[in-house]
């Protein structure tokens, strides 16, 4: 089968769907594969790295007209105009938006929507959310650290001690908990919100304090518990008692990190304008909830500024700046998949009772498959 890997087009978008090393096993598998020239240049992927492994280097056109596309996001008008009809989509397609789906059914395209796959066992060696939500942690406290104009760990010296930096990390999911992870190996003082309970065991064994917010009623452990590994939208009674026990700690902090996204919809607010004024001059905070309007109503998608003199940072895109490693694990995702849909090297079948094929596919033979 050929298999086309296009340059991504997005602005900022610098990672690629397939490396040297998934090129090599997918060719291995029987398969040719073209790459788009340039597609890897922006993750340290060369076009001879991607000739060595086997592959072709081709044109735009070539790389999307082959029979099943590998890409990072969805494709634009432009280049939906280059797919052949009846050809396989592999990406991360927003399976929200259905504008941008039905364009996908419209031009006759089967695809699959990486980012709809169950939160599984089976599953997460394809959870692309969650190999790229470990990226943007890890950059986030590396973006924290460069715009605080202090130091993160305690320093001792003769010309007097230097006090750890105080981080909060607010939502501990994957994200989050990498945060943690990666603060606390630069020496800060962490404590960490979420509205799940089984999150607390978690964020104390890398070395953090929980805010812990009682649950009063049953309606809001319920809700605490999340479904399918999400968190859900919490009762205003607990968000009320929560922004109370975050604003103290917001206060204190140097470094504020916030990850809460909810699929499918705005992100929720959990740093207020007036928990921004509480802080000190020169903290700073980084918003991974950005690309869905962010955690705090301060944050300008895609801008870093200064409001009330703590810098936001609000950054859509914090894997592609990591692009090489981004590219590695979400290439590897891919290559799982693909087991699923490419059994051998005839063509991409579609397994009925495979509930991750299932999951994914967003659009086949001309249909919406997502309501």
């Amino acid at each position: 089968m050929l298999i086309g890997v296009p340059r991504e087009t997005a602005a900022g978008e610098t990672r690629v769907a397939a490396t040297p090393e998934t090129v090599k096993k997918l060719i291995a598998q029987g398969h040719r594969v073209v790459v788009e020239a340039s597609a890897g240049l922006r993750a340290s992927a060369t076009d001879e790295a991607y000739a060595t492994a086997g592959a072709e280097i081709g044109t735009t056109a070539q790389a999307l007209g082959a029979e099943l596309v590998l890409k990072v996001r969805a494709p634009d008008a432009q280049e939906l105009e280059a797919f052949q009809r009846g050809a396989a989509l592999v990406g991360m397609l927003n399976p929200f938006d259905r504008d941008g789906l039905q364009r996908l059914a419209d031009a006759g395209l089967t695809a699959f929507a990486l980012e709809a796959a169950p939160r599984t066992t089976r599953a997460q060696s394809m959870d692309v959310l969650s190999s790229q939500a470990n990226i943007a942690g890890y950059k986030a406290v590396m973006l924290a650290a460069s715009h605080y104009q202090r130091l993160f760990p305690m320093l001792m010296t003769a010309a007097g001690t230097i006090k750890a930096a105080r981080v909060v990390v607010l939502g501990v999911g994957v994200a989050g908990l990498q945060a943690i992870a990666t603060a606390k190996r630069l020496g800060a003082v962490i404590e960490a919100s979420d509205v799940r309970p089984a999150v607390k065991e978690q964020v104390e064994s890398l070395g953090a304090k929980f805010i812990d917010v009682p649950y009063e009623t049953p309606e809001e452990r319920e809700a605490a518990e999340g479904v399918g590994g999400y968190a859900r939208p919490m009762p205003a009674s607990w968000l009320t008692r929560q922004q109370q026990e975050v604003a103290k700690r917001v206060a204190q902090a140097d470094v504020v990190i916030t990850t809460a996204l909810i699929p499918g919809r705005a992100a929720p607010v959990l740093v207020t304008e007036e928990m921004v004024r509480s802080m000190k001059a020169g903290s700073v905070i980084v918003d991974l909830a950005a690309p869905a309007g962010g955690n705090c109503p301060l944050t300008e998608p895609g801008q870093t500024v200064v409001k009330h003199g703590v810098t936001l940072v609000g950054e859509t895109n914090l894997p592609a700046l990591v692009a090489a490693d981004a590219s590695s694990l979400y290439a590897r995702n891919v290559l799982d998949f693909l087991k699923l849909v490419l059994p051998g090297a005839a063509g991409v079948v579609l397994p009925p009772e495979d509930d991750i094929v299932t999951a994914c596919l967003v659009a086949h033979e001309g249909r919406l498959l997502r309501s």
